[in-house]
């Protein structure tokens, strides 16, 4: 059931969100304790760690635990920046309004550089809209990353589980144990030893038999060293400080994001942060020798200021209160699998140990990355685990994560090797010196503008697959590009004429989505393609859809009409776009919506280029991807999809 409806299977008083109350199968004991047996165990309460368990649980019947070495939640995070792809994702947890509500809006990046009449002096040479028109409807936001765990971890413990995480635990040691030979049904497990480090209990063990774990516990992962994986890459021998901080100064730009080049004295990046006042600055420091670790130079935050004092010049900078600040050495490092197989296991097993996040990719921090991906790990992965926990798809879906998310990740790599080198390069004319392995200050504005779906999250393109298909039908809807996330655009709904986008249907809720985008005929003909697609639909969905479970349980079907919805009756709609639902078996009025132009928007069939002749039908998956198009009469071909990975009723 969606947060955004209920009173399905009765009334229920009280805030709609509190999901442990409007699910009669909720718990109303947090599960803080660690159980001997769990279907998944999360290593980590990072952003990666923090997306999968949020997901996991929505669902009562998994029971998923997330232990984290440190002894209470995150306060003060250093990842900040949030792409739009992530509010995206936001959107589907059901908490993008109160990220939208607390961060600074990055509008607009502007560029400066040496000033050619007087080098030593910075003058601004370029501005850009930090976000392309028409990328998304959200914005490119900061917030403090303690602020974003703090979401999650509201979903988690306002869900069907009351998931909390249990902290002061840390990783002792992880086996992975065979299946029983002797049963046919029998699947291997995962052995954990577990130490408490709380003071009331240190030292103390638990053991706990998963089927599932998933290493989120960042650079140093122990569940990465478990598994015999390592990082592997290279540095750039390149340092920078980052500092959070309080400052006065007559710098023009100030509550911009900011990219300066200096004549001599290095590069800064603004990001100004959430509140008005505080601001982050990345600040370029000396290049370090083949030997040389950053550690050794003891950099203090004084340093860091007159650095950055020296970029600035000409204009001031009096810094009143420093938040925090650290040092950091570039490079880029990546594991060559992001599971517990290796290729010749991968052909007759299922994986059931992951690693995400930073466990499995790093990176410098400036391009603002790094949270973002690693939020979208735990997104990709959770969606599948419950579809096999719940045994509605068949193990072999796991496989894809691996495949997908580290090809994201050495795209990330490719992209954060060369924005770092740029910062880092020398502007490359000043007061008339010419270097030849220096770089255009217009270059560097060029680089930012064509990168812009890239650095918005936006750049993800997953290959065919089992669970996406190859774009033999693209034609129908060029704006929804197979393998790349679903982009939304306005409708209006049927049933009460209200405006919604289109992609906030998808929810971080683990069902499939087919939408039915109907031809120009009649909607309302018992005849027409739509009413003989949603028919055919209708026989597929229950064929995957648990015995005694609602209809739209597993695969939720919606229907996008080109007619005016004062011209439209609901009554006249298929079963499938109207269907009864729970005990009480109320009809679902919320699946019907019409291709009508909004003020200020085109209408989808318009915005998306989708075939008003024809029109088409549109899978997406749980993580918000499409990952089909089909004909509207192409009713075996849309079988035969899910018949690949997903089970049939039983």
């Amino acid at each position: 059931m969606s947060v955004l409806q209920f009173n399905l299977n009765g009334f229920t008083p009280g805030d709609p969100h509190n999901l442990y109350q409007a699910h009669a199968q909720g718990s109303s004991t947090i599960q803080n304790d660690i159980p001997e047996e769990v279907d998944v165990l999360i290593v980590g309460s990072g952003p990666a760690g923090l997306a999968l368990a949020a997901q996991l649980s929505l669902f009562p019947n998994i029971t998923t635990r997330l232990v984290e070495q440190k002894a209470e939640r995150l306060t003060l995070g250093q990842a900040d920046g949030l792409q739009v792809r992530s509010i995206e994702m936001f959107e589907a947890y059901g908490f993008s309004e109160r990220v939208l509500k607390e961060a600074y809006y990055i509008n607009e990046t502007t560029f400066w550089k040496p000033d050619e009449r007087n080098p030593e002096c910075i003058v601004r040479s370029g501005r850009i809209k930090d976000t392309g028109d028409d990328l998304s409807e959200f914005p490119h936001v900061i917030l403090n990353q303690a602020r974003v765990h703090d979401f999650f971890l509201d979903v988690m413990l306002r869900s069907p589980t009351r998931l909390q995480p249990s902290y002061s635990r840390k990783l002792k040691q992880l086996v992975l144990q065979p299946a029983d030979e002797s049963s046919p049904q029998a699947t291997s497990s995962v052995q954990v030893q577990l130490e408490r480090t709380d003071p009331d209990h240190e030292g103390q063990l638990e053991n706990v038999r998963a089927k599932y774990v998933v290493g989120c516990d960042g650079a140093r992962s122990a569940v990465r060293q478990a598994l015999g994986l390592k990082l592997e890459g290279d540095s750039a021998n390149q340092a920078w400080g980052v500092m959070d901080i309080l400052a006065v100064s007559d710098f023009p730009d100030w509550r911009t994001k900011v990219a300066i080049h200096s004549a001599t004295q290095g590069s800064i990046l603004i990001i100004p942060r959430e509140g008005g006042y505080l601001v982050r600055l990345y600040i370029e420091l000396d290049k370090l020798s083949a030997n040389e670790r950053i550690s050794s130079k003891n950099i203090s935050a004084d340093q860091l200021i007159q650095t950055a004092k020296r970029i600035f010049h000409p204009y001031t900078l009096d810094v009143k209160e420093v938040i925090w600040h650290s040092v950091y050495e570039i490079g880029q490092r990546l594991c060559s699998r992001f599971d517990n197989l290796t290729a010749q296991e991968a052909l007759s097993k299922s994986p059931n140990i992951f690693i995400a996040g930073d466990a499995c990719h790093t990176h410098s921090p400036k391009a603002g990355q790094g949270m973002n991906v690693s939020m979208q790990d735990g997104f990709n992965l959770a969606w599948k685990l419950a579809a096999v926990l719940n045994n509605t798809a068949s193990p072999s879906i796991l496989h894809t994560y691996s495949t997908e998310r580290q090809k994201v990740a050495q795209d990330l790599i490719n992209f954060d090797r060369e924005i770092a080198s740029m910062f880092s390069a020398r502007p490359k004319t000043t007061g008339g010196t010419i270097d030849n392995d220096g770089i255009d200050p217009a270059e560097f504005q060029a680089f930012f503008e064509k990168q812009g779906l890239f650095m918005a999250g936006l750049g993800t393109a997953y290959a065919p697959s089992l669970i996406t298909a190859t774009p033999v039908h693209q034609e129908l809807a060029k704006g929804f590009p197979i393998g790349e996330r679903l982009h939304s655009a306005p409708v209006i709904r049927l049933a009460d004429a209200k405006p919604i986008q289109l992609g906030h249907i998808v929810k971080a809720d683990g069902r499939w989505r087919i939408f039915i985008f109907a031809s120009a005929e009649d909607p309302a003909a018992p005849s027409s393609s739509f009413q003989v697609a949603c028919r055919a639909i209708a026989e597929m969905v229950i064929a995957f859809t648990p015995a005694g479970a609602d209809v739209d349980s597993v695969i939720d079907v919606r229907g996008v009409l080109q007619q005016g919805h004062a011209s439209l009756n609901i009554n006249d709609m298929p079963a499938i776009a109207w269907p009864q639902k729970g005990r009480l078996g109320l009809r679902d009025y919320e699946k019907v919506f019409c291709a009508e132009a909004i003020i200020g928007h085109k209408d989808v069939f318009t915005a998306r280029q989708i075939n008003r002749e024809r029109g088409c039908v549109v899978v997406v998956r749980p993580d918000q991807y499409v990952a089909n198009i089909l004909p509207l009469g192409d009713h075996d071909g849309l079988g035969k999809f899910f018949a690949g990975f997903m089970r049939t009723r039983g």
